[in-house]
């Protein structure tokens, strides 16, 4: 009924591409075969790490075999992209376990693969408060686990594809970047692009391209504003000219590893701030700056998040230090 109701009163473009995501512990076949009879085609499955001990302490306990099943059944069903969600920098993690992980990720050969930073936010995620700081990998010990799972993805036929992500040269993200047809947005990585990013339930986002919204994070403040018809949104952001400017160089640099300001509408005095700050990045040989562009190197890909950083022009009024560039690892 959910997805009849979204979709039956809709016209559907025809690249319309559904995905789910599931738990490899209560993801049955009987989800699978329902989901693609009704158009699912992807499926991403949240893995993190297969080291029991990090398992136990996140609380995100699956098997091997549990990932195994679903992947199995999901391609003899027909599904065209499977994704794995894996995490770098849990408590516990050490370079052994994370090299097995990786190791058994390979043998499994998902479409997909988003290879992400863990963030330490216990004030955010209660949950994050079972374990301490001093069980966290420390910023060196973070850093080499994340070259370790990057060099072996790459050894094991993978592509980088932008920021985290990782994909076969057979799946269509990988062709997206290959045509300069990839974008990004709250979600992830798409090669579909779209001014329009509609977020349905607790604390999803929506993006209008002009403007943000999110929704109640907490369930019985959203069902009882929902039930009232009124919209659930609890804070948004509307972007301004600058903001927009500075979104437009962001996605160059995260879908393309480039962008240029050559034109007047490309510039505008945050922009040039942000064209200061490269200068550092281009001392370390992480980018390759000119009068009018700036392409990211090959040995700068590992620190997109933090060559983005540069023309964030919000986050450099709000905290104005040099340091901002390490907040990314």
């Amino acid at each position: 009924m959910l997805i009849d109701g979204l979709v039956n009163p809709s016209d559907l473009h025809e690249d319309a591409v559904f995905s789910i995501e599931g738990h490899p512990n209560n993801t049955t076949d009987e989800h699978l075969i329902l989901l693609y009879r009704l158009g699912f085609r992807r499926i991403s499955l949240g893995i993190q790490d297969f080291d029991k001990k990090v398992q136990v302490v996140i609380n995100r306990i699956q098997s091997y075999r549990s990932v195994e099943r679903v992947t199995r059944k999901a391609r003899q069903i027909g599904y065209q992209s499977i994704n794995y969600d894996l995490i770098y920098g849990l408590p516990l993690q050490t370079l052994t376990g994370l090299g097995k992980t990786i190791q058994s990720v390979l043998r499994l050969k998902p479409d997909r693969i988003a290879f992400y930073s863990y963030a330490h936010v216990p004030w955010i995620k209660p949950g994050q408060r079972k374990y301490t700081e001093e069980e966290l990998p420390s910023a060196e010990m973070k850093r080499s686990l994340y070259e370790l799972g990057r060099a072996k993805l790459i050894a094991g036929g993978y592509s980088e594809i932008g920021m985290d992500h990782f994909a076969l040269k057979t799946d269509s993200l990988y062709h997206a970047q290959l045509n300069g047809q990839l974008h990004r947005n709250f979600m992830g990585y798409t090669e579909q692009f779209s001014t329009v990013l509609i977020g349905l339930g607790v604390s999803s986002i929506s993006d209008c391209w002009t403007a943000f919204a999110q929704n109640i994070k907490n369930v019985e403040e959203y069902m009882s504003v929902v039930s009232k018809g009124e919209l659930p949104v609890t804070k948004g952001h509307i972007l301004n000219d600058t903001d927009l400017v500075i979104r437009k160089h962001i996605l160059n640099l995260m879908c393309r590893g480039y962008t240029s300001w050559k034109k007047p509408e490309e510039m505008h005095e945050k922009v040039d701030e942000g064209i200061k700050r490269m200068k550092w990045l281009a001392q370390d040989g992480l980018v390759m700056l000119s009068d009018h562009d700036v392409r990211i190197t090959p040995y700068g890909k590992r620190f997109l998040r933090n060559i983005c950083m540069a023309f964030d022009a919000r986050l450099w009024a709000s905290q104005p230090s040099t340091q901002l560039f390490s907040l990314a690892d």
